[in-house]
């Protein structure tokens, strides 16, 4: 096959690639390098032995994800903290030339909190549950790529759907948006009624830092605390028209994986005062309320800002 046509058919199957590699390991730079990977062993590949281009490619980038869930498998045995996926921020006003990826993540199954149950799973678990359930791979195929039996494959995505049955049920984005912008506004005031109201009684926030930047490192649960929590940081940042200590940190209303979410900019050194780093704001609601705060500001993970220069 010509080289030039086989690059472009390629390239007709990437948005898609993109998509299962983004939900295999919930990690941008991940996902574009397993793509890039399955390019490359493509182009090695015995064209005449390809029957179905799109399910080899498929496979292959399932085979190279599961590789990379491992590895994040270690890696998670010494982070500091806790773990979340990386996010997938794009503007509100959607581009005239969208990124692949921030146009694939505003399917539900890619929203922010789908892709913190899964990585709850076991890398097993999700490359069955995901390969199967999200894009109709055989267990026959699964089993090959892990090793297994198909009856063991078939067990780890009974497993998997039982975890993600467990999760809260997703929103419409008018609901979505609706919450959040009101526990915003609640916090904007100060008005603590109007923040309580706003949450969800089970509330939980969960910080990504990594070690290399400030968060909480233990997940803040409940709503008491989460009150005292975000009023301390909204003085603190100025993350609002309020009176606030140092200097005033601009905030960003952005789609994060789809759905309403913020870019919090950083805050630069001066005048004595350690500044504060970039950090993106994820929402998860239920019942009305938001029910989970994700606050991703390891820098290693905010690689996937898609936002306009």
């Amino acid at each position: 096959m010509v080289a030039a046509l086989l690059a472009d058919l390629f390239e007709t199957h990437r948005p898609h690639l993109l998509s299962v590699a983004y939900r295999l390991t919930g990690s941008v730079s991940d996902a574009e390098d397993a793509v890039q990977e399955s390019w490359l062993r493509l182009a090695v590949a015995r064209q005449s032995e390809i029957e179905d281009l799109r399910a080899w490619l498929t496979t292959v980038v399932g085979r190279i994800c599961l590789d990379r869930l491992r590895s994040a498998a270690v890696r998670r045995e010494k982070y500091v903290g806790q773990w979340l996926p990386e996010p997938v921020v794009s503007a509100v006003t959607p581009s005239s030339t969208p990124d692949p990826l921030a146009a694939v993540v505003r399917k539900q199954e890619f929203r922010f909190a789908a892709l913190v149950v899964l990585d709850t799973l076991t890398p097993p678990q999700r490359v069955a549950f995901v390969l199967h359930d999200g894009f109709s791979v055989p267990f026959s195929e699964i089993a090959d790529i892990l090793g297994i039996s198909v009856d063991s494959a078939r067990q780890l995505a009974t497993r998997a759907r039982k975890a993600v049955a467990a999760a809260p049920a997703p929103v419409t984005d008018d609901e979505h948006n609706a919450a959040v912008q009101r526990l915003l506004a609640a916090l904007g005031s100060g008005d603590v009624d109007a923040i309580v109201a706003a949450l969800h009684p089970d509330v939980r926030t969960v910080g990504d830092g990594g070690g290399a930047v400030s968060t909480a490192i233990n997940v803040v649960a409940g709503v008491d605390k989460n009150v005292r929590l975000w009023l301390g940081l909204w003085r603190r940042f100025g993350l609002f028209d309020t009176e606030h200590i140092g200097p005033a940190r601009q905030l960003e209303p952005v789609l994060v994986n789809g759905q309403w979410g913020i870019l919090a900019h950083a805050i630069p050194a001066e005048n004595g005062s350690a500044g504060n780093p970039q950090r993106v704001y994820a929402f998860t609601v239920r019942e009305g309320r938001v029910w989970g705060v994700y606050d991703v500001v390891n820098p290693a993970k905010l690689t996937g800002i898609r936002l306009p220069q």
